[in-house]
């Protein structure tokens, strides 16, 4: 399914009252939904990496758009929490994106001390993830 075929379908949901759709073709789906009352797309609002500079802290920002996995497989521990040390280009998440699993890892070493991101959220490219300090 080519990507202007994908943006007509958002702004057919975006212009209607659905709150769903699912479209297959050949080998891809596509989901798209909000929510009913607000008329957004579903899912949880992440600050922008910018923020993370008032800290002082390394954001770790997503570079891509996706489904956000902080652990390796549905019930298992996750990659890390807020307070664990890291190293420099360890395994922090993983991004879905059409079917495609990409490792996000640590640009730094360091401590955890912030973890913006939710698992099994939706995401879009240079939404902070987490922060290094």
């Amino acid at each position: 399914m080519d990507l202007s075929k994908i943006k007509t379908l958002i702004d057919f949901v975006g212009q209607s009252d659905i709150t769903e759709l699912t479209v297959s073709e050949k080998d891809t789906t596509v989901r798209i939904f909000r929510t009913k009352t607000t008329g957004e797309t579903a899912g949880p609002v992440v600050r922008p990496a910018a923020a993370a500079q008032e800290t002082g802290a390394t954001p770790v920002t997503a570079p891509i758009f996706g489904i956000l996995h902080a652990a390796s497989a549905p019930g298992e521990k996750p990659f890390v929490a807020v307070g664990d040390s890291v190293e420099a280009g360890q395994t922090l998440f993983i991004i879905e994106a059409m079917k495609v699993f990409n490792s996000i890892a640590a640009p730094c070493a360091g401590r955890i001390v912030r973890l913006a991101g939710v698992d099994g959220a939706e995401i879009e490219a240079g939404d902070l993830l987490a922060e290094i300090g």
